[in-house]
């Protein structure tokens, strides 16, 4: 028997159970820039004035691609369930809870925000197109309410952005410092 081939076999094997899907990267990677596109275009549009009619543009097409990336985090949901992921490398206990716990607040913001976006624009005159399509309004012309989902947008863009951030931070310690190829497991 060749152990250098059975090595070599499990190896492999073994590193595929430590990787995500490739429809889970193919999903981690397309939510991450389409979310950081819309964080920039948030927070470019926030300083524009209004009345001015590239701004509704603009708007327009933060609110379809934030649907987008809401249905692409939905699918992503689902594709978790059903393929998994692999375990998390040894860690301390507490390193594995607030990994945990901060992947948990992602897929949380990630829901919450755009479901905020859409409910806020809901409750204004203009409503919400999605690529063009006029979607169904769940309010009224309501500033109150408009302003209470819109708030929750924001604060709840403030985490997710916090949460990023955490989650860059938290992958390069675990690639530079801890070298444990915990990164390589979401790379394509």
């Amino acid at each position: 028997m060749n152990t250098t081939h059975t090595s070599d076999t499990a190896r492999a094997a073994n590193a595929a159970r430590e990787r995500f899907s490739t429809s889970m990267i193919v999903l981690h990677w397309l939510i991450a820039v389409a979310i950081i596109a819309m964080l920039a275009m948030g927070l470019y549009m926030v300083g524009l004035p209004r009345g001015l009619p590239f701004k509704a543009s603009l708007i327009n097409f933060h609110k379809s691609l934030g649907l987008t990336v809401f249905l692409l985090v939905m699918i992503r949901i689902v594709t978790r369930a059903v393929h998994g992921r692999p375990p998390l490398p040894p860690m301390r206990a507490w390193q594995r809870a607030a990994a945990i716990t901060s992947e948990c607040l992602l897929y949380v913001a990630m829901v919450l925000i755009p479901v905020t976006g859409y409910l806020g624009s809901s409750f204004n005159t203009y409503g919400t197109r999605f690529w063009g399509l006029p979607l169904p309004k769940w309010g009224w012309d309501d500033k109150v309410l408009r302003q209470f989902f819109f708030d929750i947008h924001d604060i709840s863009t403030w985490v997710l952005i916090v949460l990023i951030v955490l989650h860059i931070v938290g992958a390069l310690k675990h690639q530079l410092i801890d070298k444990d190829r915990l990164l390589a497991r979401m790379l394509p």
